[in-house]
């Protein structure tokens, strides 16, 4: 078997590296550096003085409460989409594949305004709601469907190419053992996929606990109330409250870090299960 050339090109390889570390550094790292340095700028107190005000832990846990909801939501519907379009051909599933991609495209801002066309006070179905005292937008309703309109691709987006490159066989097999359909999916499917599947859940995670535009739609910035994490950093630097402002923001940048370690591990623990799989 031939293998391939190698081209080698002498100076230019450090040169690349050099170039990635410097881009790196300017857009990511000096930005998570300056969070924290101006969130600690006048000391712990003040970051936990501001992080225990009740606005903020209103703010933590409703960021929280709606990434609890539309997290798994997504990760049903990502399992259900990506096992759909992997493991069977029907009509549609072209269209199926563009509705997935189709949040990556627009703006999240307009991701949120869709809710409120629908569901707010002068939206479709907004007189209804009204009348039978129904509250959607401008509560946690709104806040979940905005997050989850925002963020369904990840999971199904991570699974889908992992779930067509692995085929059918192994599900075919089991079935014509007489497994049932949950045995199957519990037994074999599952297991090929966990890695991808925890994968796409901490981007999700991750996403949902960082979004802004959607959930500042249909919010209506009730602080204590409808505001999450990230609409309250807006609020406290528009009130000139830097501390707080960049305290609340480090929060999200240690959600964001936990993630990246996470993430990484999850790689490394994936890659360890490959080559020990060749070499049996």
């Amino acid at each position: 078997m031939s293998r391939k050339p190698v081209v080698r090109l002498p100076g230019i390889a450090p040169l690349l590296v050099l170039a990635a570390v410097a881009v790196m550094g300017v857009l990511v790292i000096l930005p998570l550096v300056t969070v924290f340095h101006d969130a600690f700028s006048k000391g712990v107190g003040a970051v936990i003085a501001a992080l225990r005000e009740p606005d903020a832990m209103a703010a933590i846990r409703l960021t929280l409460v709606v990434a609890a909801i539309s997290v798994p939501l997504n990760a049903a519907f990502g399992v259900a989409a990506a096992w759909a379009i992997a493991k069977f051909e029907f009509k549609g599933k072209s269209l199926l594949l563009t509705l997935i991609d189709l949040p990556f495209s627009i703006s999240p801002v307009v991701s949120g305004l869709v809710w409120v066309l629908l569901f707010g006070a002068q939206g479709w179905f907004g007189e209804w709601l009204i009348d039978h005292d129904v509250k959607i937008i401008f509560a946690l309703p709104g806040l979940v469907l905005a997050t989850i309109l925002v963020t369904f691709p990840f999971v199904a987006r991570e699974l889908i190419p992992l779930m067509q490159d692995q085929g059918v066989d192994e599900e075919v097999a089991a079935l014509t053992l007489g497994a049932s359909g949950f045995v199957t999916f519990w037994k074999i499917t599952l297991p090929n996929i966990r890695w991808a599947l925890l994968y796409g859940v901490l981007l999700c995670n991750a996403r949902a606990m960082g979004e802004f535009g959607a959930v500042s739609v249909v919010s209506g910035h009730i602080r204590g109330l409808t505001d999450t994490l990230p609409l309250h950093v807006e609020v406290l630097y528009n009130d000139y409250d830097f501390v707080g402002a960049f305290a609340a923001a480090s929060v999200l940048a240690s959600l964001g870090l936990v993630t990246l370690i996470l993430k990484t591990a999850l790689e490394w623990r994936h890659a360890g299960e490959l080559a020990a799989s060749r070499r049996h």
